[in-house]
């Protein structure tokens, strides 16, 4: 099975985060990188296992940058045979999906898998919109991924229970909690991601849909109030009067 795993960079969660240009553009200065977790171990790693139990070939793909190069090495040496990085910046989810969609459809892969969404944006809009633009079905937040010849069959959680679906590929699928479980390369698959192939493939024309207008940050926690646990009387008061949850 041909496999294309979608990964994205995203701030490592010890960043310390901030912005420039009037709070138009995120600040990158000091910012370490990492591959988005639910790329890398729910996509990237259920794609490994497929490829164990039945051979085929795992490609990852991201739209960035030379500076990506170093994430995508990362994904490498966890076991991706090789990669394709598009040379854009990833202006927003259209633009990303519609670059991926192109160099999919151009390469017939059997399954596209995609993290749920990114931890940085939060915007689970890609893989649909990859979906929609190679014209084939769509199966988002599954837990679990069988195939069967060209039958997939997935879950998914919905409120109460569990989904079953089936769906034949190709077919484009985000990957949520419980597909897979984090795996650490170690260093042979270190070493191997050094020479494994990647390919640096330039941008199809695109209409850049939306922009971002500003960003902030959250407010500042307030101090903890320690309060007597004998005194029930003020912690009343004070969930009633400040908290406001009474």
């Amino acid at each position: 099975m041909k496999i294309l795993v979608c990964i994205s960079k995203s701030p490592d969660t010890t960043s310390k985060i901030a912005f420039t240009d009037g709070n138009t553009k995120f600040d990158e200065n000091g910012v370490q990188y990492i591959v988005n977790p639910y790329d890398e171990w729910y996509a990237l790693v259920r794609a490994l296992e497929i490829k164990e139990a039945q051979g085929g070939n795992v490609t990852i793909i991201t739209v960035g940058n030379a500076a990506d190069e170093a994430v995508i090495r990362k994904a490498l040496a966890i076991g991706a045979d090789d990669a394709v990085r598009i040379d854009a910046d990833p202006t927003d989810a259209y633009f990303t999906a519609f670059q991926i969609a192109e160099y999919a459809k151009n390469n017939q892969f059997d399954l596209v898998l995609t993290g749920k969404e990114t931890i940085n944006y939060n915007g689970s809009q890609v893989g649909g919109m990859i979906a929609e633009a190679m014209d084939i079905p769509f199966i988002s937040l599954a837990t679990k991924l069988d195939i069967n010849g060209s039958t997939l069959k997935l879950e998914q959680e919905i409120l109460g229970g569990i989904q079953v679906v089936e769906v034949n590929a190709p077919a484009v699928v985000s990957c949520a909690k419980g597909m897979a479980e984090q795996r650490i390369p170690n260093m042979r698959g270190i070493m191997a991601a050094r020479t494994k192939p990647l390919q640096v493939v330039a941008p199809v024309a695109c209409d850049v849909m939306t922009a971002y207008t500003s960003y902030s940050l959250p407010e500042a926690k307030k101090a903890c109030r320690m309060i007597d646990p004998n005194n029930m009387d003020e912690l009343v008061n004070l969930l009633h009067t400040e908290a406001k949850v009474i």
